[in-house]
């Protein structure tokens, strides 16, 4: 079938990707091909202020120079050498993110859900051999509402339906809590003693940036330690520095006692310049995987360590937690006037600078969607998730004058809607 040579640039482009590629996305109606800190170019040279950061992996911004240039110096001397040799490289970033975190030990992989997948097998391990379950009867805990990726085994723990529909049958071992609930957690713990571990957000972000209880995750750590069970953060999206801080589940560097037992890392762990990611861990759950038991080709490669290692020091450097809390509470504040001006708002909700606006219309409505698009049009690009419910999550080294700038642009374009 032949491309209409009618078509713009932007359309040709988005009509290949419909003929070559898989429908597994709905994307924007937007073709990019630059980016530099907090600003996307598309290809007829249209500029746009990027309020996804790509699901919070370029929080360091888009091609941060330093990022790129450790790219670029270790791109040209050693990519990839499989874990069937040792690199120069490695080692380091271990230590690195190992001192960092406060863990002892780090397995690197490439993927988010690599990541979720390396820690379900981490807990299953631990249970047998350390708490002692009996064989093959453990069982991990997953809130309702997550979403920890696509894998089998992990939308074996989900309950969006558009993530499970025609992919059974699904992995066994499974519990489902609600998120936010201590009681029910709590109520599971007591009823069944073959938990071994339960893995959760310390935001929601794909279920529309839903914030729990101040108290929630303290409580679940408390429960968790009393009954034996491993508590997981993933924090593959609320990490590095996003949500006011280096972690959202605890004060890295400060409150130790908080910390959870295994901690999920990725998105912006590469600052979006490649895949990579990370499970951190103390030796008594860590080291009860030994070798042959889990591994990728790529995970741990010198490329990615470099890489990561200069975008976790960019993000100290620059102080982007601290950016992201100062202007995150400048964002919600400017959002929340908007909201009282136009009633199409129905709920802010977010930390530092991962947020949210809930339309006022049903989920089934496209509302959120055609906003969506006004927003490009008046030069910002942010997507609804779960029907009427817009993330508004930037690249952290946005400045101030920028968050006024696009309060306007959002402003503007609700008006329209009014």
């Amino acid at each position: 079938m032949e491309i209409s040579a009618n078509l713009s640039k932007s359309e040709t482009l988005i009509e290949k990707e419909n003929r070559y590629g898989a429908h597994n996305y709905h994307p924007l109606p937007v073709v990019l091909e630059k980016g530099e800190g907090v600003f996307v170019w598309d290809v007829e040279g249209r500029r746009y202020y990027d309020f996804l950061s790509a699901y919070s992996a370029v929080n360091q911004g888009h091609c941060h120079p330093r990022i790129v240039d450790a790219l670029k110096q270790q791109a040209e001397k050693l990519t990839l050498t499989s874990r069937a040799f040792y690199s120069d490289k490695l080692g380091s970033f271990e230590e690195f993110i190992c001192n960092l975190f406060g863990f002892d030990k780090a397995l690197v992989m490439n993927s988010g859900v690599e990541a979720v997948e390396t820690a379900i097998k981490l807990c299953r391990k631990w249970a047998y051999q350390v708490k002692g379950i009996p064989a093959n009867q453990a069982k991990i805990v997953f809130a309702n509402g997550n979403f920890h990726g696509r894998t089998i085994s992990v939308i074996s723990a989900s309950d969006d339906e558009s993530a499970r529909k025609d992919f059974g049958p699904f992995v066994e071992g499974i519990v489902q809590v609600p998120y936010n609930d201590v009681a029910a957690f709590e109520a599971l713990l007591k009823a069944d003693k073959n938990i071994a571990g339960f893995i959760v957000e310390p935001i929601q972000g794909e279920a529309g940036v839903v914030v729990p209880d101040s108290h929630y995750l303290s409580h679940i750590q408390t429960l968790c330690k009393a009954h034996q069970v491993l508590f997981i953060a993933d924090e593959i999206q609320t990490g590095i520095a996003r949500t006011g801080s280096m972690l959202a589940s605890y004060n890295v560097g400060a409150d130790e006692s908080s910390k959870p037992d295994v901690l999920i890392l990725g998105k912006a762990l590469s600052g979006g310049v490649l895949p990579v990611s990370a499970v951190l861990a103390n030796d008594e759950v860590m080291l009860t995987i030994k070798p042959g038991e889990h591994g990728s080709t790529y995970g741990g490669n010198p490329l990615a360590c470099a890489v990561a290692m200069e975008a976790l020091q960019v993000v100290i450097d620059e102080k982007l937690a601290e950016n992201a809390h100062r202007l995150g509470g400048l964002f919600r504040t400017g959002l929340t006037e908007i909201a009282n001006r136009i009633g199409l708002i129905s709920l802010i909700r977010g930390k530092g600078l991962l947020n949210a606006i809930v339309i006022n219309s049903e989920e089934t409505s496209d509302l959120a969607w055609q906003i969506c698009m006004k927003f490009k049009e008046n030069g910002l690009l942010a997507k609804p998730t779960h029907g009427n419910k817009i993330r508004l999550a930037p690249p952290l080294v946005i400045t101030e004058a920028q968050i006024k700038e696009c309060l306007a642009i959002i402003e503007k374009s609700l008006m329209e809607f009014a």
